[in-house]
């Protein structure tokens, strides 16, 4: 049974809240907010108490997410709720921000007033709820099909080579009534998150990778969709047969509406996808990297002078020529007690500062084309320097998004809806790997 629900900035400004029981005073919402932040570290609690109110909480789009109770329910129950608020939110504004959550403010209301009544769940099905809703979302952004300045999630090539652009997907599922051509698209993007560790001597030590096929849909009427995807895809050791270039996953998990009847046999996925987004397949493969790491690098560190270190790195991208790695990041720790630095950069577009209060520099690369070579040179200033100080360079972390890019190698082999919608439907979609965890021993 749920008191209120609240949703906050990240500065605790006051967006949303709404309060089902009247048991809880409104200066919960403060309490709530001094408690999270009085904590420290990045990961605070999901659930936390004040005298005999609870407060679960989660965190989505920079906002929390939060519903408190006087009662004892299942804290995976309001987690989900709250997940699942989260992700209505994003269907029916488009895009989950502070700037979107203010300019729906009344549309979310009455979201709450579907889902809610007097503190009970009653649904978060879209396919109910978008009988119910009237309010229309105004959007953040205007959508423009020149707009491509915005890497979005959505958006892709398709076997035409005609793109998408990238807001494409970050609208709303229910577009003003005279807007009906515009819905008649489906969007299905295979994410994975990249988890590597390589020893200083290049070796690749450890290796993850989280993945999952998320689809976007604007189709007015609910139709079966047929995902393919690779033939040679096996799941577990055991199912790989003979030494071909077959796909491989530890294993995965579907979501409860996907019908797996044809997957066995022929690796097709049937769903009849609800409008909005929705996660119909999550894999993982763990200590295998079917490819090559993206990225190699060749550190070289040495004291200079009294009290300065030289950092120098050469960093190569592995991927094929016509792959992009987009928005890398490269951070490196540095001697305690740094106070200063210089670097000589190897193009223009790159940057790198300082950063002493986290005792790192940060070497930035907006675009790092497949078979290239950067490098940067580094002269850091440590008052005090000593040869034990050296030893506190590194590990280097990495940050980065691969376009078009899948380091599992799954692909989609088609999409197939059934029936045929009336009218033209668009079905885009693309490949994107972000990096996780990436992580270079010096």
């Amino acid at each position: 049974m749920i008191s209120q629900i609240f949703i906050l900035s990240s500065k605790g400004d006051h967006l949303i809240y709404k309060d089902f029981r009247g048991e809880a005073s409104k200066d919960s919402i403060n309490v709530f907010y001094e408690m999270v932040t009085a904590l420290s570290g990045d990961q605070t609690p999901v659930v936390m108490s004040h005298k005999d109110l609870h407060f679960i909480h989660v965190r989505q789009g920079g906002l929390y997410w939060v519903a408190s109770t006087k009662t004892n329910p299942s804290p995976f129950t309001i987690i989900e709720f709250l997940n699942r608020l989260a992700a209505l939110t994003k269907d029916y504004c488009g895009s989950l921000s502070e700037k979107s959550v203010r300019m729906n403010f009344a549309l979310i209301y009455e979201l709450l007033d579907e889902m809610v009544d007097f503190g009970y769940i009653q649904t978060t099905s879209t396919d109910i709820l978008k009988n119910f809703i009237q309010t229309e979302a105004v959007s953040s952004k205007p959508f423009s099909l020149f707009d491509l300045s915005n890497v979005g999630l959505f958006g892709a090539e398709t076997q035409q080579s005609k793109v998408a652009p990238s807001v494409a997907a970050s609208r709303p599922i229910m577009s003003s009534r005279g807007e009906q051509s515009g819905k008649n698209e489906i969007f299905v993007d295979v994410i994975e998150r990249l988890s590597v560790v390589i020893g200083s001597k290049g070796v690749l030590m450890k290796s993850d990778i989280q993945g999952e096929i998320r689809i976007k849909c604007f189709l007015p009427t609910s139709s079966e969709m047929r995902i393919g995807l690779n033939e040679e895809l096996s799941i577990g050791k055991s199912q790989q047969k003979g030494y071909s270039s077959a796909v491989r996953v530890d294993e995965c998990r579907f979501h409860q509406a996907v019908k797996l009847d044809e997957f066995d046999t022929f690796r097709i996925l049937k769903v009849c996808p609800s409008q909005g987004e929705q996660t119909v397949m999550q894999y993982q493969l763990c200590d295998e990297l079917p490819c090559a790491p993206p990225f190699q690098l060749f550190p070289s560190v040495q004291k200079d002078y009294v009290n300065r270190v030289l950092i120098f790195l050469k960093l190569r991208c592995d991927l094929p020529p016509k792959s992009t790695a987009l928005n890398v990041s490269i951070t490196v720790p540095v001697p305690k007690g740094s106070v200063s630095m210089s670097q000589e950069l190897s193009s223009p577009d790159q940057t790198a500062e300082l950063q002493p209060k986290n005792k790192a520099l940060l070497w930035e690369i907006p675009r790092f084309p497949g078979g290239a070579q950067l490098s940067a040179l580094f002269k850091v200033d440590v008052p005090g320097l000593s040869s034990a100080s050296l030893l506190e360079v590194g590990p280097v972390s990495m940050s980065f998004e691969l376009a078009k890019q899948t380091c599992s190698g799954l692909q989609i082999r088609f999409l197939r809806l059934a029936p045929t919608q009336t009218g033209l439907s668009q079905r885009w979609v693309r490949y994107v790997t972000h990096s996780d965890s990436y992580t270079i021993r010096i």
